[in-house]
């Protein structure tokens, strides 16, 4: 087993901060002969075996060659090391001698009894042995770690061969005694790199740091480095065996380290291992603090485990552990993100009887909360309250609530107030502010605010820019709406689904189906995978336009494509059928929806029940009323009155008024249309005065349930409701 690489490139690029004590400085050439010789004196030499005699230069970085020595232990080679070094900078950097340097070099080593004065140049065999023990000479005699560094480096130049891993892991040894961890990481991080795949290479580096170690104290540390490593390289199963072996030694990572691999193992869905893990540390001694049971409060929390994350945090103090802010911070975030308010702002109040004030980023997740729900009263009593100085993050909470409800007056004025306050709007404020003024149809000063974000030197996100797209669609402008989108991508953003869905979305509702398959193409060019959302664009669009067999086709495709199809998509595969006349199929549908274990809704039995009242199939449509009412679903309005439309269409008034008096028992009140639909039954009777008859039924149902109303004046007002209706 055999792997090479060079270590040259970790630490050159850092050499000027490493070494710091540069005066002049020499670059190899034919004139300067080399340094090995020149820099030590006039008159004597300084050789390695296998390196440039002292008249040649030494030779270029790039033609270093790739064979290594025949040590026992792994070499490296320079073209495996990490890709985060300029090469360009390494040679300038290699390049440069430091003649202070190598002379206290020269000192030292003849202090420690290295012959380097004979007159023809004393040659030192640069095998591993060698370089260990110069480099334990240079450090043990300086203290100085940069400087057992500086001829780590130089060394491997100058013979033309790499370091074994064992003067690689004593190096480490060496950088960690002399407080240069940070050097110490480049070179494990370049080891573990190495692992190829092989589950032997931890342990191999685990006894080769042993076995290079002096300090107990820096052979800890270098261990828990190396988990370290693993842990950042997302080699998690590694670490965890390397910690098996080192638990062998009596060795076990610092609780930093812990940590680090216990939030690994959570992010990787690894719930189990990480319990375990967590074991081993008491075990060792290490008690359970409030960050470790954080992280698993949150891992619960994020998966919708209210129930667990919440417990433990009631358990904390079992485990010797306090509950602080952050664990509370995690539960309270959690509960607004799940609309259970109440229960938030009671964890609020809590937090203060225990002597612990909510910090800011726990207030602002309940006032946020509170707005989104539609209460900002409830925020702003949250704001009395704990007297909290809002932050730019509440500003953003009430903007955004204020925009969704399209009160753009209220909404200005706080963005105005949060800027002469001295808090800098920032992207999401602007965007939120954008969209709000989108959304009430004013695109000019949407457009005014983007002008005055460019001003202020802040970027338009993705969204930013799809609010805009979204704007010109909902007013048919798709040109503008094109033009939005190609500026997004022009400016070097790249439109995500959402983006794409909204334009989709605009082309379909033009009838512009041609546009609506060149974005799909486009999104799947640009690498962009379709969305549930996407599919039930399309399908609806086709559908609507008569297209069933084409919609039925995405239908498969969106199944092909591992998606699951919603109501949503069912609904207009369902609508379209029944526009076709195709019932049977449609009913098939509808039943179908149960293999993938859903619901079908109000809305899908309005489209089917409308197909059948419109081809006036009323004993399918009454006998699908009559599953929908087994299954659980309330009837609506628009259902009621499609189905009383129906049977006053063939005539039967008498079971229309049965529907009638089934929609008051339970509470849904006629309107005109059901008044209308009424008076097409009595015509269909002959009735001599068909919408007074139809008034007159009107009136005694409701007076039947109790329910008392001028019919004229009840007429009148459903009148001016269906208007308003309509209007908007």
């Amino acid at each position: 087993m055999r792997a090479s690489f060079s270590v040259i490139n970790v630490v050159s690029a850092g050499l000027k901060r490493i070494v710091g004590r540069r005066r002049t400085s020499r670059f190899f050439s034919s004139e300067n002969l080399s340094l090995a010789s020149s820099s030590f004196s006039e008159n004597e030499g300084f050789i390695f075996e296998g390196s440039n005699s002292i008249n040649d230069p030494l030779p270029n970085v790039k033609c270093i060659s790739t064979k290594s020595r025949e040590h026992n232990e792994l070499s490296f080679n320079l073209n495996d090391i990490s890709n985060s070094v300029d090469n360009d900078t390494f040679i300038c950097e290699y390049q440069k001698a430091d003649d202070d340097e190598l002379k206290r070099i020269k000192l030292i080593l003849t202090n420690r009894g290295w012959n380097l004065s004979t007159q023809h140049g004393y040659r030192i065999d640069l095998n591993e042995h060698n370089i260990m023990r110069i480099l334990n000479d240079l450090f043990e005699e300086s203290s100085d770690a940069a400087l057992a560094l500086y001829f780590f480096w130089w060394s491997e130049c100058c013979a033309g061969s790499k370091h074994t891993i064992g003067s690689i892991c004593r190096m480490i040894h060496i950088l960690v005694a002399g407080n240069m961890n940070y050097r110490a990481m480049d070179l494990i991080l370049c080891l573990v790199r190495k692992n190829d795949g092989e589950d032997c290479w931890h342990n191999l580096l685990l006894t080769i740091l042993r076995e290079t170690h002096t300090e107990g104290r820096v052979l800890e540390t270098a261990c828990s480095m190396l988990v370290d490593c693993y842990v950042k390289e997302n080699m998690a199963n590694d670490a965890l065996q390397l910690i098996c072996q080192m638990k062998h030694f009596n060795l076990f990572p610092s609780i930093g380290v812990c940590n680090t691999l216990v939030r690994a193992l959570l992010k990787s869905d690894k719930l189990d291992l990480a319990w375990d893990f967590v074991e081993q540390m008491q075990r060792q001694g290490m008690g359970f603090n409030s960050s470790i049971i954080s992280l698993f409060i949150y891992k619960y929390c994020s998966e919708g485990n209210l129930e667990t994350g919440l417990k433990l945090l009631m358990e904390m103090k079992k485990y010797g552990a306090n509950p602080d802010i952050v664990a509370y911070t995690i539960v309270i975030n959690s509960l607004c993100k799940m609309s259970l308010l109440k229960e938030a702002t009671s964890v609020l109040f809590k937090l203060t009887q225990m002597g612990i004030y909510p910090d800011s980023v726990s207030l602002s997740a309940v006032i946020d909360g509170f707005c989104k729900m539609g209460k900002p009263e409830k925020a702003v009593d949250i704001l009395k309250i704990f007297r909290v100085s809002p932050n730019i993050y509440v500003y953003n909470s009430f903007i955004s609530k204020l925009c969704i409800d399209g009160d753009m007056m209220a909404a200005c004025n706080i963005f105005n107030e949060m800027s002469d306050l001295g808090l800098v709007p920032d992207i999401y404020s602007y965007t939120s502010i954008i969209g709000g003024y989108c959304k009430v149809g004013e695109i000019n000063e949407a457009l005014s605010f983007m002008g005055k974000m460019l001003k202020r030197g802040i970027k338009p996100s993705v969204t930013t820019y799809t609010v805009l797209v979204d704007g010109y669609c909902k007013s048919g402008d798709m040109d503008n709406a094109e033009y939005w989108f190609q500026k997004m991508i022009t400016d070097g953003l790249v439109p995500d689904v959402v983006a794409y869905n909204t334009l989709v979305d605009g082309y379909g509702k033009k009838g512009h189906l041609h546009k609506v398959f060149e974005l799909l193409d486009m999104m799947r060019s640009a690498g962009v995978s379709p969305d549930i959302v996407t599919y039930n664009t399309v399908i609806h669009s086709l559908a609507v336009r008569g297209f069933v067999n084409e919609a039925k086709g995405l239908y498969d495709e969106l199944i092909s494509r591992g998606c699951s199809p919603d109501v949503v998509t069912f609904t207009s595969i369902i609508s379209g059928l029944s526009k076709k006349g195709n019932f049977e199929e449609a009913f098939l549908v509808w039943l179908h929806m149960s293999e993938h274990h859903m619901k079908p809704d109000v809305v899908m039995c309005s489209a089917l029940l409308n197909g059948y009242c419109r081809a006036r199939c009323m004993e399918k449509a009454n006998a699908l009323f009559c599953k929908m009412i087994d299954i659980g679903l309330i009837p609506d309005l628009i259902l009621y009155n499609t189905l009383i439309h129906g049977f006053c269409s063939v005539g039967n008034i008498e079971d229309a008024c049965q529907l009638v008096n089934m929609m008051v028992e339970h509470g849904t009140i006629p309107n005109e249309v059901t008044h209308q639909a009424l008076t097409l039954g009595f015509e269909k009777k002959w009735a001599k005065n068909p919408e007074e008859a139809a008034a007159f039924k009107l009136q005694q149902i409701l007076l039947k349930y109790g329910v008392q109303v001028d019919i004229d004046q009840y007429l009148t007002i459903t009148k001016h409701s269906s208007r308003k209706s309509a209007g908007t």
